[in-house]
């Protein structure tokens, strides 16, 4: 699984930015997608997560109501629509994708893709 995120960008606070994320994979709706975050000097933390079918998301507390994750099972792409944005917001974003099955508050994930920057100035 090979997973390549995009979008990344400087937007000011209170802006919007999309991050996509395409994921190079035999049968794309096997797999369940998350994104995660890391700020600097700070640990990896989750974002958002869809299900494999994209039926189900799931959000964290501190994203909710401002970022949407929705997938594209016809190009094996994944989105984070990012509105709101707040300078606490800022940090490398990264994809992540793991077998289906699992709940999907459930965190671990086992492929990786390489972060994009987000920077949101106030």
């Amino acid at each position: 699984v090979q997973l390549q995120a995009s979008g990344g960008g400087l937007v000011q606070a209170g802006g919007s930015l999309r991050l996509s994320c395409a994921a190079s994979v035999r049968i794309f709706t096997n797999y369940d997608m998350g994104w995660f975050r890391q700020a600097p000097g700070k640990e990896r933390e989750f974002v958002a997560a869809v299900s494999a079918s994209g039926g189900t998301t799931y959000y964290a507390d501190s994203v909710k109501g401002r970022f949407t994750i929705s997938r594209d099972n016809a190009k094996n792409t994944v989105y984070l629509q990012m509105s709101s944005l707040k300078p606490e917001d800022t940090a490398v974003y990264y994809c992540a994708a793991r077998w289906k099955y699992y709940d999907i508050r459930d965190s671990t994930y086992a492929y990786w893709g390489q972060g994009t920057l987000v920077t949101v100035s106030s």
